[in-house]
């Protein structure tokens, strides 16, 4: 009984035709998918590290600042990669440029 449903082997199929466009289109859902990624996570990524970059190096002395930790003070100097930032009398405190999350305004 098993050797003759082992023995039997299935007629040869014809070749597929358009074997090409069917694996282009068994990749289509993924490319898709990193499309979409692309579009709705890394692009607006990319704008708001543009945005914060132009904010960084128009930040001059005496504009109002808040860092990432949440302090509020007043930039008293400029240097290429940190901010003195004056926080209250007589204390200031040097920080990175990449730790100021935004800007206030200017004082007046």
């Amino acid at each position: 009984m098993f050797g003759t449903a082992f023995a039997q082997t299935p007629a040869p199929a014809a070749p597929a035709a358009g074997g090409g466009l069917n694996s282009i289109l068994g990749f289509l859902p993924i490319i898709l998918i990193f499309a979409v990624l692309y579009f709705l996570m890394i692009l607006p990524q990319q704008r708001r590290q543009k945005k914060h970059t132009q904010m960084l190096d128009q930040i001059k002395r005496g504009d109002r600042v808040v860092l990432g930790s949440g302090i509020h003070g007043i930039v008293s100097n400029v240097k290429e990669q940190t901010f003195l930032v004056k926080v209250a009398e007589d204390t200031e405190l040097e920080v990175d440029k990449s730790a100021v999350s935004y800007k206030f305004g200017a004082e007046k």
